[in-house]
Order: structure tokens, then C-alpha cells, then sequence
């Protein structure tokens, strides 16, 4: 398999979409360089300029909830291994980055779009649903609204989204424990009613969070090249068995 070269990671925000997906779940084009397109790149030629790393096929993953649960956060811990002390400008519209990934001899890159939590940027949100492969939905362990905005968080995605997309409840600021006043018992209870994988998160410690990134690639790798013959991954299965601490556990 011919292997791409990716350009290096770029952070930015992307104006607002031209055309918004409608309720009733159609999902125009929204033109412009920015948006890519629906299904997984495929792997095109090597790139001889520039710098960065091969990958042979790559996948969106969104960050999705409220503002302030700490998603850049744990994308820059995911992206730089780092964590991002004292305050911050939120994000403003959308932000990506990009990983490679080497999931089972293949070479995985992952486009991380870090959303706005804000109402007032939603609209920017929805319409990158529909290209979305993956989502991430967090929450903060110690705001409790930021939990309870979790089912609505879902409506939207079920309404925007591709109806394939993987879908993973993180509880993020695990390391916070003394302000905790989410029960992880809470996180798993609302992630069974959804049958959803779920792990508590901290980005200031690096717990679990790139296992989370890295059983996504798995999950949507195995879906574009699973032999006849291959077991088939479980992406459950697959946290519950790989997950640091008792903050792991599976619908």
C-alpha cells in the first residue's frame, strides 16, 4: 500500500459554514478546502516536500461538550504530551490537529477537530457532524451541569452525525478528586443507557487518554480492512481490558 505524507500539525480557527445541515438529517456540501470528505482519506501518493509523517489512511475524530470540560486539553496531552497549566482563551470555532497512529503495522492518522462548547458557536459544530468518523464526548468530572448536558449533547449528535459514527463518554479531571461531584458509578450508569464505551480521563496526568485515541483508530481501521477470516474488534472489550485504574468500564 502507497503511503501519503501529511503536512504538520496546523491549528486554526475555520470560519462558519456557508450551508448548515438541515433537522430533517439531509447533509449538503458545505464547499470549501477545510471540509473533508465523507469516508476515510485514502492513501494517494508520497508527498517529496515539506516535512511531517507517512500514514496510509486517515480518519476525522471531534471533540465534543461543554466549554471548559477540558477537550484542548486533552488534545494537546494526546498531540504534544503536555499539559496546559493555569487559564486559557477557549476555543473559538474550531481548532485541529493531526497524530499518526501505528495501529497493527498500519500507519493511522488521526485530524482532531477540537470544538467550541459555547451556544453561541453550535452552529459552527454542526456542520462538521456529518464528517465526523469519530466523537469524543466529554465531560467534567467536577461540573456537574457539564454531565447533565451530556443527553442533550447526544440528541445533537444523533441528529448531525453520521449514523455509523464510533462514539466514546469520557469523564475528563479525574485527577481533581478533592472538587469531584460526579460519581464515576453516574458516568457508567448514563453510558450503558447508551451503550457506550466509557473511561474517566485526566488530562493533567495523561490517564487513559491514549488508549481512548488509540481503540478509536482500532475500531475505525478494523472497519475498512477486516479480512473475511479476522476476529473482529470490540472496541468494549478492548477498553475494559486496556484501561489504567478503576475508571474504565463498558455499557
Amino acid at each position: 500500500m502507497s503511503r501519503k505524507k501529511t503536512s504538520k500539525s496546523k491549528t486554526g480557527t475555520v470560519p462558519a459554514a456557508s450551508v448548515l445541515p438541515s433537522a430533517n438529517g439531509a447533509r449538503p456540501v458545505r464547499p470549501g478546502p477545510e471540509a473533508p470528505p465523507n469516508g476515510p482519506h485514502q492513501p494517494g501518493r508520497l508527498s517529496l516536500g515539506g516535512g511531517g509523517d507517512f500514514y496510509d489512511i486517515a480518519f476525522k475524530v471531534m471533540l465534543v461538550g461543554d466549554s471548559g470540560v477540558g477537550k484542548t486539553c486533552l488534545l494537546v496531552r494526546f498531540k504534544d504530551g503536555a499539559f496546559l497549566a493555569g487559564t486559557f482563551i477557549s476555543t473559538v470555532g474550531i481548532d485541529f490537529r493531526n497524530k499518526v497512529l501505528d495501529v497493527d503495522g498500519m500507519k493511522v492518522k488521526l485530524q482532531i477537530w477540537d470544538t467550541a462548547g459555547q451556544e453561541r458557536f453550535r452552529s459552527v459544530t454542526h456542520a462538521y457532524y456529518r464528517d465526523a468518523h469519530a466523537l469524543l464526548l466529554l465531560y467534567d468530572v467536577t461540573n456537574k451541569a457539564s454531565f447533565d448536558n451530556i443527553q442533550a449533547w447526544l440528541t445533537e449528535i444523533q441528529e448531525y452525525a453520521q449514523d455509523d459514527v464510533v462514539l466514546m463518554l469520557l469523564g475528563n479531571k479525574v485527577d481533581s478528586a478533592q472538587e469531584r461531584v460526579v460519581k464515576r458509578e453516574d458516568g457508567e450508569k448514563l453510558a450503558k443507557e447508551y451503550g457506550l464505551p466509557y473511561m474517566e480521563t485526566s488530562a493533567k496526568t495523561g490517564i487513559n487518554i491514549e488508549l481512548a485515541f488509540t481503540a478509536i483508530a482500532k475500531e475505525l481501521k478494523q472497519r475498512i480492512t477486516k479480512a473475511p477470516n479476522e476476529p473482529h474488534f470490540r472496541l468494549h472489550d478492548y477498553v475494559k481490558r486496556q484501561g489504567r485504574g478503576p475508571s474504565c468500564c463498558l455499557s
